[in-house]
């Protein structure tokens, strides 16, 4: 019966809106502004709730947020946590990848700072139920592809 209400009470959506805001930094000016405007959102409600919801997060750290609009001009939106490759360019102290991953390695990184990055990514709404050896195996790869040679110690 549950499942009933639910359907009855849905709102229905005017758009999807994919963006990626620095954390605390989010301001009516571009690209938030204009990508809200044009649904007739709150600018400034927005604004507020995420820089609220991101000041645990160092200033200009790149969030992933994913904003519901519906169409009585209201909107949810959900926070993700930067990207792995954001993680891994920081932990290894590069500004990018190599332009020829699997010939050139650019640096190195060991395993525990693949560890320590799947705990911060198993916080994220969808990848909270994955086993945290599987997020790893994933950052692996994702090194591997950006030129990144994962070691078991750093020497």
């Amino acid at each position: 019966m549950a499942a009933a209400k639910e359907i009855l009470t849905r709102r229905p959506v005017a758009a999807t809106i994919r963006l990626t805001v620095p954390a605390g930094g989010a301001r009516p000016a571009p690209p938030v502004g204009p990508a809200l405007g044009q649904y007739r959102l709150n600018l400034m409600a927005f604004c507020k709730d995420f820089n609220a919801r991101t000041q645990k997060y160092k200033p200009d750290t790149p969030m992933a947020v994913t904003i519901t609009a519906f169409k009585d001009n209201s909107f949810e939106f959900t926070v993700k946590s930067p990207t792995v490759s954001w993680y891994i360019k920081k932990a290894a102290g590069v500004d990018k990848g190599s332009t020829r991953p699997g010939h050139l390695t650019v640096t190195t990184l060991s395993v525990r700072h693949v560890y320590e990055i799947a705990k911060v990514k198993q916080t994220d709404p969808f990848c909270q139920y994955m086993p945290l050896e599987s997020i790893c195996k994933s950052i692996i790869g994702t090194a591997n592809s950006m030129g990144i040679k994962i070691v078991h110690d750093l020497e």
